[in-house]
């Protein structure tokens, strides 16, 4: 499987001697949080010590911020090193999944020896997960992976289609796998949400700091579930030190960082429709993404044209389901946004 991701700025800096303008990875074009900073730069002066192996005080401040005990939460360095432990862990023989989707559920499965079955989510239905993906359930899937919002398309599923997801499996047996990594920079993120349905069981959350908090080189996540034998089992199938004690000052500090949020979120709720109104100018496709980022079709080629130009979008081309001309696009700040108009149009004039 190709796992080619966005956010590849050491193989363009390697093809073109020069950093892009990295629409490719969908992390928070405010930089890293200046407390956050601070915590980084201090934390440097015990890094002569291992880092604490159980996250203590990280799994604490977490625990206040989702209103759950610190014994229902894993850490992990990113949200993908804890789907490649779930699989392990849990080796499930069969697994659902959406396409196009999120690459690391299925690299992960299939590492672990998982059959996967994918949900296609079709261009006529503008890539939203419906209800047909009930159907695939009467194949008994053990673990159900859904990605609220979807990655690459930028849109969340249904609270009620997700429940009745929960509902079948705890009725089964079997386990959902909910992630959340960009569930916060919905508009209205808590009412798309499952974090009130964990103490029911079979359900896996996942959450990350990378987009939120522009922390994608730090590599810090977490997952919250209520099954506390499922946790530890994820916590033996890794090196007890995987979250460094800088990621973990980090976390720390991020989640005090509100009024950042805050103006994040402002920035994508202006930002997001400008920018699809501007590829639509162009004569692009866009699709209606709700998240901080945008998929949208153009001619093929145009991830290389506007890397020759010094910007990174994501081609979406080696998504299952998905073919050259489809792309995804960060919410960036107005100039930014200003700057990829710009080249694309140009590109597109070619």
């Amino acid at each position: 499987m190709d796992l080619i991701h966005g956010g590849d700025v050491a193989g363009y800096e390697a093809r073109y001697g020069r950093r892009p303008l990295d629409f490719s990875a969908n992390v928070s074009p405010l930089g890293l949080p200046e407390g956050v900073r601070r915590a980084v730069a201090e934390s440097l002066d015990r890094a002569d010590e291992y880092p604490d192996p159980l996250c203590r005080r990280l799994r604490a401040a977490i625990a206040r911020a989702e209103g759950c005990r610190p014994s229902e939460i894993l850490c992990g360095a990113g949200a993908a090193d804890l789907i490649f432990r779930l699989a392990l862990a849990r080796r499930p023989r069969r697994a659902l999944v959406t396409a196009p989707t999120f690459a690391e559920y299925e690299a992960a499965l299939t590492a672990a020896g998982c059959a996967v079955r994918r949900c296609l989510l079709t261009e006529e239905e503008g890539f939203r997960v419906t209800a047909r993906l009930l159907d695939d359930l009467a194949w008994q899937p053990e673990l159900v992976f859904l990605c609220q919002p979807n990655n690459p398309t930028g849109l969340p599923v249904d609270p009620a289609l997700a429940g009745r997801v929960l509902d079948w499996c705890k009725g089964s047996g079997a386990l959902l796998v909910m992630d959340e990594c960009f569930v916060d920079l919905l508009d209205d993120g808590a009412a798309y949400s499952l974090r009130r349905r964990l103490a029911g069981g079979n359900l896996l959350i996942l959450r990350a700091f990378t987009k939120t908090y522009a922390m994608a080189g730090l590599r810090l996540g977490y997952c919250l579930s209520s099954d506390g034998a499922l946790l530890e089992a994820m916590a033996a199938c890794g090196q007890p030190w995987g979250v460094s004690g800088p990621a973990q000052a980090a976390g720390i500090a991020a989640l005090a960082e509100a009024d950042y949020v805050a103006r994040l979120r402002r920035l994508i709720a202006a930002e997001r429709p400008r920018l699809a109104a501007g590829l639509r100018a162009l004569g692009c496709t866009v699709y209606d993404s709700r998240a901080n980022f945008l998929f949208f079709r153009a001619r093929p080629g145009l991830d290389a044209a506007l890397a020759a130009r010094g910007i990174l979008v994501r081609s979406c081309a080696n998504y299952p389901g998905l073919t050259e001309g489809y792309y995804r696009a960060a919410v960036r700040t107005a100039a930014d946004n200003d700057a990829l108009l710009a080249a694309a149009g140009q590109c597109l004039e070619e």
